[in-house]
């Protein structure tokens, strides 16, 4: 219900709104890239296709690629296991992946993050992710060593008191939102 219902008030926002959201967010990653990374040179920056109103980074995704900075995307390879990361240019040429997402193609090559952004469809103060249900970020996750810095891309109306941890959920090292950091 509190998935459904956050998702509802996600999607409800302006396409205006949506913009200012995304335009906000790219500028305080930016700004954690340089101070927690030095811009993040030679890195592999995991980002995320947006869907189902999720904030738009794809221009910060492109900036990004033009700074030489390797830029991925995750997608589903196997159900119910980790997710792969491939390789994105603004030149890639999208296929349609599990639940329609676009994804980079099977030849694209598979990197391994140093920092991977996860989209929130809610968060709480002390570092939890709600998402999709599925459990492929925190298997991910839990896969992945050495473990990626990994930054919840949220929105400020989404923090909801606790989403009940359970053992396999795994804390983000941060949370970012329109207002800034939170968290982690």
């Amino acid at each position: 219900a509190e998935r459904t219902r956050l998702r509802a008030a996600r999607l409800a926002l302006s396409v205006a709104e949506r913009k200012e959201i995304g335009e906000a967010l790219a500028g305080h990653l930016r700004q954690v890239l340089k101070d927690r990374f030095g811009g993040a040179p030679g890195k592999v920056f995991s980002a995320y296709w947006p869907i189902k109103g999720e904030p738009d980074l794809r221009p910060l995704m492109v900036e990004l690629h033009k700074a030489g900075i390797t830029v991925a995307l995750p997608l589903v390879e196997t159900r119910a296991a980790p997710l792969t990361f491939r390789r994105w240019t603004p030149e890639t040429r999208m296929v349609r992946g599990d639940w329609n997402i676009p994804v980079p193609p099977p030849d694209a090559p598979v990197v391994r993050p140093d920092i991977a952004l996860a989209p929130l469809v809610g968060w709480t103060a002390d570092g939890y992710r709600l998402g999709y249900g599925g459990g492929y970020f925190d298997r991910t996750l839990a896969a992945l060593s050495p473990k990626p810095f990994v930054v919840g891309i949220g929105i400020n109306a989404a923090q909801i008191k606790t989403i009940y941890p359970q053992p396999h959920d795994i804390p983000l090292d941060l949370i970012l939102t329109e207002t800034g950091l939170h968290s982690g």
